[in-house]
């Protein structure tokens, strides 16, 4: 690899440059409300200011080579990565950059918010506050919630007339997908697969004028052909509900796939947010700013206009074709599945666009490194709905979401079994988390040491475990032996109190205030040489 970070991404060949609209001055990218990234341009500007942004001049292809640089890069904590002359397998070199870990560390992903990492939970806080508002308590807190008020008017969208994404339109026979740099990321996958879509779809009752109906979410999307792909989505997610809504009425569903947005929009779409609550209005709240917008070109849907790419079309009612197998954030393929085909009526572009792409595999990876930031923001909201719990954890290396560790403040038998429930039932994302350790608050989350002392001292396994059987999970979790239906376990590792045990429950071990404070004070002077402590197992 030949790039370093640099930030000379903002001057291209073509004498084009790459200026933000916004540079970052002492602490302002601290501040929990504005994100003041228009474009991804502007984000990469900034990336390249902090040297957080490596070139690659080097002639890399885009069939696996890009995902193994990619993941050692990610590994290690590295740059946002810029392939400028990505190429195909045969070696023809590709009409565009390929963008790579964008938010392959949890400081970019927070960056992306507007914020700096240790300013995500106040931004959680203001994203539990538009779920839950309170009825207000007097002027002086009408007062008080007047900037939420202010952010709330800027998430109207605003029409652009002449956006970037449409400086240049291909329609018809003019459309072919093969001049977009995809990737295949892993030996045997069937075709190419768009990795960082943002599939924007709206119900068949909605306003095609009106950006406030619209739902994005990232589904990745297998090529077919020169002008049909394959929209593989969850069944819980937005885009799947409205294609049954329009399936229902035997009518084909207008979609369109931003490719490269600003970096609000591109990590709102993975948020779970209210479900009255448009991902690309959420962005402009973000941004401090009204979202720009445009009409497709050939369907009737309004869309990002500031995207380097837009790919529009027609997801069909009945027809479908068989996906995969295909890497997932597991670490294994996927096995073949049959989703909806979508037929390609016009790609349109900026006159040098950029393509952003990414690799799903075992952690680390893009899902892994996000979902720790999401952990973050997730937190007040829980807290809201279930006051007790006191930390969270969800663990990158169980895929994200698959293990929580959650501590609480305890103050009855049986709290621990009703936090585990609340948890399964809060969020659809929770009814794929398989696993549940509730501990006490005196034990850090984050820490394994801590979790595998509180299981192994204070769980019994004949009385602590609450098994779930036949319930939703992750289709792609090939352990369950029925696709979609698998077990849930919980582990009571709490301290138990009243009903919970008949025995006197153990004292902890502590030493003295005062005897820890005369060590403290005589420490200095013991001159000990403290060597690192071997790792377990040596």
């Amino acid at each position: 690899m030949q790039g370093k970070a640099a930030p000379s991404l903002r001057q291209r060949k073509d004498g084009r440059s790459f200026v933000p609209s916004w540079k970052v001055q002492g602490d302002a990218c601290a501040h929990p409300r504005l994100s003041p990234f228009r474009d991804l341009r502007d984000f990469l500007g900034h990336l390249a200011e902090a040297d957080d942004l490596a070139r690659i001049s080097e002639p890399v292809s885009f069939v696996h080579e890009i995902s193994e640089i990619h993941r050692r890069v990610i590994a290690i904590g590295g740059p946002a990565l810029c392939f400028e002359h990505a190429r195909d397998a045969p070696g023809q070199r590709a009409a565009m950059p390929v963008i790579v870990n964008l938010f392959g560390t949890a400081r970019r992903v927070a960056a992306g918010f507007g914020v700096r990492p240790e300013r995500l939970p106040v931004l959680g806080q203001a994203l539990a506050a538009l779920r839950w508002q309170q009825p207000l308590n007097g002027v002086r807190d009408a007062v008080n919630r007047w900037s939420m008020l202010k952010a709330a008017l800027r998430t109207r969208a605003q029409t652009v007339a002449r956006p970037p994404v449409q400086a240049v339109v291909r329609r018809g026979a003019e459309v072919s997908l093969s001049d977009l740099p995809i990737q295949t990321c892993w030996p045997t996958e069937p075709a190419p697969l768009i990795t960082w879509p943002l599939v924007i779809t709206r119900s068949p009752d909605a306003d095609p004028a009106d950006s406030a109906g619209l739902n994005s979410g990232v589904y990745r999307m297998q090529v077919l052909g020169r002008d049909r792909l394959i929209m593989r989505w969850l069944a819980h997610r937005g885009g799947a509900a409205h294609h049954r809504a329009w399936a229902g009425q035997r009518k084909e569903m207008p979609v369109a796939v931003a490719i490269g947005t600003d970096p609000a929009t591109m990590l709102a779409a993975v948020m779970p947010l209210p479900e009255n609550l448009s991902e690309l209005n959420f962005a402009g709240l973000l941004r401090g700013e009204r979202p720009r917008v445009t009409s497709a070109a050939s369907v009737p849907l309004m869309v990002p206009a500031d995207a380097e790419i837009l790919i529009e079309g027609w997801v069909s009612p009945t027809k479908t074709a068989p996906e995969g197998p295909y890497g997932d954030h597991t670490g294994y393929y996927n096995g073949i599945e049959e989703f909806p085909v979508m037929g390609v009526t016009a790609i349109t572009t900026r006159r040098d666009p950029l393509y952003i792409s990414t690799f799903t595999g075992r952690p680390p990876d893009k899902p892994s490194v996000i979902g720790k930031a999401l952990n973050e923001l997730l937190l007040p909201r829980i807290r809201q709905q279930i006051p007790e719990v006191a930390n969270l954890y969800l663990p990158p290396a169980a895929c994200s979401y698959r293990l929580a560790v959650v501590a609480i403040r305890k103050r009855y038998p049986g709290q621990a079994r009703r936090v585990m429930a609340a948890l399964w039932g809060m969020l659809p994302q929770f009814s794929y988390t398989k696993g549940i350790v509730v501990v006490d608050d005196d034990i850090d989350v984050k820490s394994g040491a801590d979790v595998l002392l509180a299981v192994s001292t204070r769980a019994d396994p004949s009385h602590d475990l609450m098994l779930m059987e036949r319930t939703p999970i992750d289709y792609l979790d090939f352990a369950s032996p029925e696709l979609g239906l698998g077990g849930k376990l919980g582990i009571n590792a709490t301290n138990k109190i009243g009903a919970e045990t008949h025995r006197e429950w153990a004292r902890p071990l502590a030493m003295p205030v005062d005897i820890s404070a005369r060590i403290d004070a005589l420490w200095p002077r013991l001159s000990l040489r403290m060597d690192k402590p071997e790792a377990e197992g040596e």
